[in-house]
């Protein structure tokens, strides 16, 4: 009998990283579809303060060497040391942080999922020598990985691989899933008494809950019992504590920080509208949560996000950074039940097209190509 195809999956953080996240739970979907196929499948990532150097996961091994830091230039000795003598039957590198480049340092097929590249975004949330240096390993991808198949989570994402020179036929447009059991719809939970605007995610600078902050005034002025729950954690927080004490919308803006998964969803059923503020996303699967749940969407009109909000089906899009267009939007949707009512039916029927099982089983098919086994 022949040994059981390894599967070796390269990515920043695993399942159990205290900052796993969107990310990560759609990578973990891709493997789990490998396991069931009979692949022997290794995740590495790097370590974290309480995590072990090596754990089992869900049928998979994870093991984590050096540090969020410097992954990348630890993962070249990683493969020479510990994983080529055999190599991997095939190697799958989630570029969702920067690169790690992994076809110079192995002589296994590499195939790539892409969530999002940060580009120009990346000068929002790091200083300009640390932006620079992201640009800058992204600019070589073309390059380094010119034999490889790419899965992308949304149409934008692979537009802007082909602009950075990926062959279209080598790009495979893979939509997220959903957790239907988990973010759903449910009539015994009413929405808030007063108007809610919540939002949901990472507080970084690059998420863009700043400009929400801006654009709470003027919602404000015109629904004056709007409030803004935020859901979420990170570096970012206090200054958009102090952004809210310093546009007098303190006592409107809630900070909740990281819950857990049924308040989450419960503060989604409970909301009016989620607003999605990000200038960049690669799909955007917080709004189709939302949209799950039976709560209206405002978004930016920013890649990724363009993809996932239907646009005047289950919610507006708003130019990014357009403190008054985002007001208006926000307060239209506070205003008008029926057009609420529009895009909650919008986002349960857009929603119930994005199932884990099928993006799972069209992304490993896409990343296998010729090599599928199983």
């Amino acid at each position: 009998m022949s040994p059981a195809p390894h599967l070796l999956a390269i990515n920043f953080r695993d399942p159990g990283h205290p900052e796993a996240g969107g990310a990560e739970l759609h990578l973990e979907e891709i493997l789990l579809e490998a396991v069931r196929r009979g692949w022997r499948v290794t995740w590495l990532a790097c370590g974290f303060a309480g995590g072990a150097p090596e754990s089992q996961h869900r049928g998979m091994r994870v093991l984590r060497r050096g540090s969020w830091w410097n992954f990348n230039l630890v993962v070249p000795g990683v493969l020479r040391r510990e994983f080529s003598r055999p190599a991997p039957d095939l190697v799958v590198e989630d570029i969702n942080k920067i690169p790690c480049f992994a076809p110079w340092w192995t002589r296994a097929p590499v195939a790539a999922i892409v969530p999002h590249l940060f580009g120009a975004t990346a000068f929002l949330e790091a200083s300009i020598p640390v932006a620079t240096y992201v640009v800058l390993l992204e600019w070589f991808i073309p390059f380094v990985y010119r034999r490889s198949p790419f899965v992308a989570i949304s149409e934008s994402t692979r537009d802007d691989l082909v602009r950075r020179g990926i062959a279209p036929e080598r790009v495979s447009v893979v939509h997220c899933g959903m957790d239907h059991g988990t973010y759903h719809h449910d009539p015994a939970v009413a929405k808030s008494a007063g108007p809610t605007i919540v939002f949901l995610g990472r507080l970084r600078r690059y998420k863009g809950v700043d400009w929400v902050m801006r654009a709470m005034p003027r919602v404000r002025e015109r629904v004056p019992g709007a409030r803004l729950v935020v859901v979420g954690d990170g570096p970012f927080r206090a200054e958009l504590e102090h952004a809210a004490r310093r546009l007098g919308v303190e006592e409107a803006v809630e900070f909740r920080g990281f819950l857990p998964r049924a308040e989450k969803v419960r503060a989604l059923q409970q909301a009016w509208a989620l607003v999605q503020p990000s200038p960049k996303e690669g799909w955007g699967l917080t709004v189709v949560e939302a949209g799950a749940c039976g709560t209206a969407v405002v978004s930016a009109d920013s890649p990724g996000l363009r993809d996932s909000v239907r646009r005047d089906q289950t919610g507006l899009l708003v130019p990014h950074g357009d403190d008054a267009l985002l007001a208006e939007a926000l307060t239209r949707v506070l205003e008008d039940g029926g057009l609420r009512a529009r895009f909650e039916a919008g986002g349960r029927a857009w929603a119930e097209r994005f199932t884990w099982p099928d993006c799972a089983r069209r992304s490993l098919d896409a990343l296998l190509g010729s090599r599928g086994r199983g």
